[in-house]
């Protein structure tokens, strides 16, 4: 049976036990959901947050969407981004929205940060709705732990109604914002405030029924800072059949056959992008041929490309992709290339796992869980532009270990398909709303 027929197969009977299931649930939830991003403002969590609502909408349940609105403050490039949003939901009618009042964060106006709670209030909100349960993503976003609460909400979002109701409220944890602190702000803070971070991450916490963790390491690394009621879930998927290697059909790139390293993200500092410069003369020395190809944008784009200039047509800042053209370059990659050591479960790497790519990835929490070394990538020591560039070289002085790794690299990513994902997900939530009910007789 060839890999192609197997996973056929597989999704066919993920897709039937998720009918079988729908039909043995009658009942129908009232979801809340409040996030800190959604689109047009690009990231890991605005796309997963909008799959996220699709999904429980199209399983009949209603969903109330809050999130943050986007206004003449943030940059006009980013209302044009053609994201998929609240146009794609509107045609549900189980679909409701609002969009809460924000303003540019302070360290990164392309992210919106949520006005306090003195201009809107998401307890008439929800007493409005009135869910069954609800689900806030990134609530240290909302809250102001992204702007050190200088700016923010001010208070836990969604806690307020929830203990007043009796209604189970759950966290999900995106962005490990200690190692945010710690790359921002350098190891001599990060050194002064390290005693402090226990006290505020178990306070942040303690206000929510359960706080859940897509990534095993991240978990465990915020146990051991007092996380309260915490929980591994694996809620953070990828589309295995939207990502795959038959996406080489929409190469971007048709006539050019250079090897090609790939990096899919945003352009910002904590991204460590600027490191595929330094990495990228060290593989080129060894494979004269080799295109680096940066896809995405940010606070450090223009700085990129002037740095990525001096390299000629060897460095390709691409800007932002969508659609076909995105899928196109996962596929037509030979290595995804991710920097980055403040990962948390990245998409972007799932992402290229599921087009067949090979992954080369440095050591970072989390990333254990996706690159296997020898399998479908390598990791490399953190801030080792020589030892990130030897493992990449190694894939692509080798093609049958290339090879291997492709067929790999997909096998490796199928059990979090979305669906999988997201059914292991519903299941939580009326596992907790019957508890609720339960506590309540």
């Amino acid at each position: 049976m060839t890999t192609s027929s197997a996973e056929n197969i597989f999704f066919m009977k993920q897709q039937l036990l998720t009918k079988k299931k729908n039909l043995q649930t009658k009942q129908r939830l009232r979801i809340a959901l409040i996030t800190g991003a959604y689109a047009p403002f690009l990231t890991g969590i605005s796309i997963a947050v909008h799959q996220r609502v699709h999904w429980l909408l199209k399983q009949g349940h209603e969903v109330f969407l809050i999130h943050p609105e986007i206004n003449e403050q943030f940059p006009q490039e980013i209302s044009y981004r053609p994201m998929p949003g609240l146009r794609e939901l509107q045609s549900f009618v189980n679909f409701s929205s609002y969009a809460f009042p924000t303003q540019p964060l302070i360290f990164y106006k392309s992210l919106p940060q949520p006005l306090h709670y003195r201009h809107w209030s998401d307890t008439k909100l929800l007493e409005g709705f009135q869910p069954d349960i609800v689900i806030v993503e990134e609530a240290a976003h909302i809250r102001g732990y992204y702007s050190l609460l200088l700016q923010g909400y001010g208070r836990p979002i969604g806690v307020e109604y929830a203990k007043k109701r009796r209604i189970p409220i759950i966290s999900l944890f995106h962005t490990d914002i200690v190692a945010y602190i710690r790359y921002y702000m350098g190891n001599q803070f990060f050194t002064f405030i390290r005693p402090m971070l226990p006290m505020l991450i178990k306070q942040f916490s303690a206000a929510y029924d359960y706080n859940f963790f897509s990534s095993r390491e991240q978990l465990e690394k915020y146990k051991s800072l007092k996380s309260q009621r915490s929980e591994y879930l694996p809620y953070q998927g990828i589309d295995c059949q939207k990502f795959n290697p038959a996406n080489l059909s929409y190469n971007p790139i048709p006539n050019d056959n250079r090897p090609t390293l790939l990096f899919v993200g945003r352009i910002a500092p904590e991204k460590s992008v600027i490191q595929l410069l330094d990495i990228y003369p060290i593989v080129a020395a060894t494979i004269p041929d080799v295109h680096l190809v940066i896809v995405g944008s940010g606070p450090q784009q223009e700085e990129i490309r002037q740095r990525a200039a001096k390299f000629g047509k060897g460095v390709t800042v691409w800007g932002e992709s969508h659609g076909t053209e995105l899928l196109g370059w996962y596929a037509r990659a030979d290595v995804f290339v991710n920097p980055s050591v403040t990962e948390n479960f990245c998409t972007s790497t799932n992402e290229a796992l599921a087009s067949g790519t090979p992954v080369v990835a440095v050591k970072a929490p989390s990333t254990s869980e996706q690159v296997l070394p020898g399998r479908n990538g390598f990791l490399a020591q953190p801030n080792s532009p020589w030892d990130f560039a030897n493992k990449v070289i190694r894939i692509l002085e080798n093609p049958e270990l290339k090879e291997e790794m492709s067929q790999q690299a997909r096998l490796s990513v199928i059990n979090f398909d979305w669906s999988i994902c997201m059914q292991k997900f519903e299941d939580k939530l009326y596992e907790l709303v019957q508890i609720a009910k339960l506590k309540q007789r």
